[in-house]
């Protein structure tokens, strides 16, 4: 049943943290924050599911902050998250809503000084925010006394379903022979996996009740003001139709599009030159009015390669994946939250918990091959009751994972159909810069050094797996011998 609850002070939540959520705009809980924050402010485990956008943040955060203003000391919270983007954004909510009790957090992921950051966690902040992988490396690389997680007492999985998953397993379990036995443990989602419901289902530790468990009411798992479209095409011409529905982007979709700017000369960082189309003349500007728009693909080889070529077409763009620096992927971000650059070209380390509510259209390159990621894609626009838009490019390869997507959510994608003469007037030119592209990542040397650590990774991993053979084999000659 709906939470009727109007404010959060009847949920039990401080005045100190009323007045921080005033502060911010937000002034009536979501679902999930009525009814998941009077079970954490009881001292209750929780798991806790609701659509992206839905404030899930605010639900484990709220009691943290509550529980620590009566006995601050640090480290009182972890919480962790699968992707650095989102990390930055809990840390940052943190930082506004504690600002009442000096709250001091810190968030520890990879790309960034790594000496500074043990810094950071040795003067103790209250909450820790971190990726695992990071955190591993600076709890085995601390030095002895200088900081721990021994008195934890809220620790919080983010994006649960990803945290679960086994390639998170090794790091996870290490970080959890950290912690105290005796601490609240908080998972939020927007899915609900097999086993994330097996640990609702495990026999609690003495003294301890079940997880409090909250299931979205919703049939389907995306926004309910979200018009999902998609546009069947050759996936020979596929930038060509990107072209036309960017240039055509407002009118197709009703989005409002954000001030036209005169296109700014794009400049390849690493031979300080710039883009040949960036110095045409500004008659020659073709620049399109866009609404705030992410454009999501598979792999970083795609978000660079569309970046570039969206450049020489003079669509201003920004690109985030997983082959730029940390700095590179913050500024990114920052010139999309700022509307610098109306278009965010991003590999799925943007699908997850990235708030920017100003997202009106999610374009989706490729159909994802697992229907949660088209679920956490689409949930970046129609957040918190807005409208948005979905258009995902569907080619002959794939309806089955078409129809997977629509069983997931429940709902059945619209066709889009665009004019096909009109499209293909613009080949030539589409043509020219994918070819100007190709050329740039080339002589970048476009993902060398993640290949060549790649390498390094397997041979280290072979080395390792001739180790064990050869120590089996040592144990079982030594069993023939006796």
């Amino acid at each position: 049943m709906a939470s009727t609850t109007k404010d959060f002070a009847s949920l039990g939540v401080a005045p100190f943290l009323v007045r921080s959520l005033a502060s911010m705009s937000i002034k009536a809980p979501t679902q999930v924050q009525s009814a998941c924050i009077p079970p954490i402010l009881q001292g209750r485990d929780c798991i806790g599911s609701a659509q992206t956008g839905s404030g899930k943040t605010i639900a484990f955060a709220l009691p943290m902050l509550q529980q620590l203003s009566k006995d601050p000391y640090g480290i009182f919270g972890l919480v962790l998250t699968p992707t650095r983007e989102l990390a930055f954004q809990i840390h940052e909510q943190f930082v506004a809503l504690g600002s009442a009790i000096n709250l001091k957090s810190c968030c520890i992921v990879g790309g960034l000084d790594q000496m500074k950051q043990a810094v950071e966690l040795s003067s103790r902040p209250h909450i820790v925010v971190a990726t695992p992988g990071r955190l591993c490396d600076l709890i085995r690389s601390s030095s002895h006394g200088s900081w721990n997680l021994s008195k934890v007492k809220f620790l919080v999985l983010d994006e649960a379903d990803r945290m679960l998953n086994p390639g998170f397993a090794e790091e996870l379990g290490f970080i959890l022979g950290q912690l105290p036995s005796q601490r609240q443990t908080l998972l939020f989602t927007a899915t609900i996996t097999d086993a994330i419901m097996h640990l609702r289902e495990k026999e609690p530790a003495p003294g301890k009740e079940k997880p409090f468990l909250h299931l979205t009411e919703a049939e389907t798992t995306t926004p309910s003001q979200l018009e999902q479209q998609y546009i069947f095409i050759s996936s020979q011409v596929r930038e060509c139709y990107a072209y036309y529905l960017l240039h055509h982007l407002c009118e197709l979709t009703g989005a409002e599009a954000l001030v036209k700017r005169k296109a700014q000369p794009q400049v390849n960082n690493r031979r300080g030159q710039r883009g040949r189309k960036a110095e045409s003349d500004a008659e020659d500007d073709d620049t399109p009015e866009l609404p705030q728009t992410i454009l999501f693909v598979s792999r970083c080889r795609t978000a660079a390669h569309l970046s570039l070529m969206l450049n020489e077409l003079d669509i201003p763009n920004t690109p985030l994946h997983s082959h730029l620096s940390q700095r590179e992927r913050l500024a990114s971000l920052n010139d999309f939250r700022a509307s610098r650059k109306p278009l965010l070209i991003a590999t799925d380390v943007g699908s997850r918990g990235l708030d920017i509510p100003e997202v009106e259209v999610v374009i989706n390159w490729d159909v994802p091959r697992d229907p949660a990621d088209y679920v956490h894609r689409v949930g970046r626009t129609a957040r918190a009751g807005k409208k948005g838009t979905s258009i995902t490019f569907v080619t002959e390869g794939d309806v089955d994972l078409v129809s997977a997507v629509e069983e997931r959510t429940g709902a059945t994608m619209k066709e889009l159909s665009l004019p096909e003469e009109d499209v293909l007037e613009h080949l030539n030119k589409v043509t020219t810069a994918k070819r100007f592209a190709t050329m740039e990542l080339h002589e970048e040397k476009f993902g060398e050094k993640q290949d060549i650590r790649k390498k390094k990774q397997r041979l280290l991993e072979g080395k390792s797996d001739d180790k064990t053979k050869m120590k089996k084999r040592k144990s079982l000659k030594s069993a023939d011998k006796a």
